[in-house]
């Protein structure tokens, strides 16, 4: 892919009807921050025809592998796609986040970016957008698809999505990554937040698989709070547009999904497991997400 650098003005401009494109990587102002994202046309095609909408994963970007792989297999599948960089509270932020930096974003953030690119894509006369998301981020399209989604949005796609709201998943994720409990250190980011300083800074805590960060109370108590939504399996029934569940049978990041989702399937819901494929669905794994993604939307209502 050619990937290049453009103001909202320039893209705008290339993307008039009936002209393709390479693809670009375009900006928007939301919340005081810049966000970019890659705007892969496929060939023959404009935004009215519709666009998958590919979130990333916890704190990466949108230039990581599967995301750029999946880019170019669902241009080869004729399927034009904007992958977003969530901004984690930085400017204009590229490449994975800086353990180092102090993390003052919010799991809750993603939802309020995706309305905003839905947004931008509808400004654009962007036919039917999907919804796609890997991992966690396969949990935040879920939650906004549960809150008030924008009526553009006609199916959902959720790739091996994240179950943090599940059996002590969050405990037990903390213990192993950080080699301490969970709960002391919730408990004092709570304190700070209830006092009104969630700006404070914990120094030298674990978040996710950063180790000794420098992380706002807030920050804490958003990522960790224990929420039953954050479990996808528990709130997939409630999304109201069509939706695609992928899951690997080798994956060692949310290894219950598939024994979570059953009983789940069925009405709005749908569920596609590729064997022996882990987490990132490397290699000829990633033409089989494809594909599945593919025959979903050929299948999916048209507007």
């Amino acid at each position: 892919m050619i990937r290049i650098a453009a103001s909202l003005l320039v893209a705008a401009a290339v993307l008039m009807p009936g002209r393709p494109a390479p693809a670009e990587e375009v900006r928007i102002k939301h919340g005081g921050l810049t966000l970019n994202a890659d705007l892969e046309l496929a060939g023959g095609k404009t935004l009215a025809d519709g666009v998958v909408l590919i979130v990333h994963g916890t704190l990466a970007h949108k230039d990581m592998e599967i995301v750029v792989a999946l880019q170019d297999m669902l241009k080869d599948r004729a399927l034009t796609s904007l992958a977003i960089n969530l901004a984690l509270g930085v400017d204009d932020r590229h490449g994975m986040f800086d353990c180092t930096a102090p993390h003052r974003h919010l799991d809750g953030d993603a939802m309020g970016e995706i309305a905003a690119w839905v947004a931008w894509l509808k400004g654009r006369g962007a036919g039917p957008v999907t919804l796609l998301g890997h991992s966690r981020s396969g949990n935040q399209v879920a939650r906004y698809l549960i809150g008030i989604p924008d009526k553009a949005v006609k199916r959902a796609v959720l790739v091996a999505p994240g179950l943090g709201g599940a059996d002590g998943y969050l405990e037990k994720g903390y213990l192993l990554s950080h080699k301490e409990p969970l709960a002391p250190v919730l408990a004092r980011a709570e304190a700070l937040v209830k006092a009104g300083k969630g700006d404070e800074l914990l120094k030298g805590v674990g978040l996710i698989y950063c180790r000794d960060a420098n992380v706002a109370a807030a920050t804490f108590v958003d990522y960790y709070r224990f929420d039953p939504a954050r479990d996808t399996t528990a709130i997939v029934t409630k999304i109201k547009v069509p939706v695609l569940v992928v899951a690997a049978t080798a994956d060692k990041v949310n290894p219950r999904l598939i024994e979570k989702m059953k009983g789940k399937v069925g009405g709005n819901v749908r569920m596609v497991v590729i064997e022996d494929a882990g987490h990132f669905f490397r290699d000829l794994f990633g033409e089989d997400l494809a594909d599945a993604i593919a025959d979903f939307i050929a299948e999916g209502p048209k507007s």
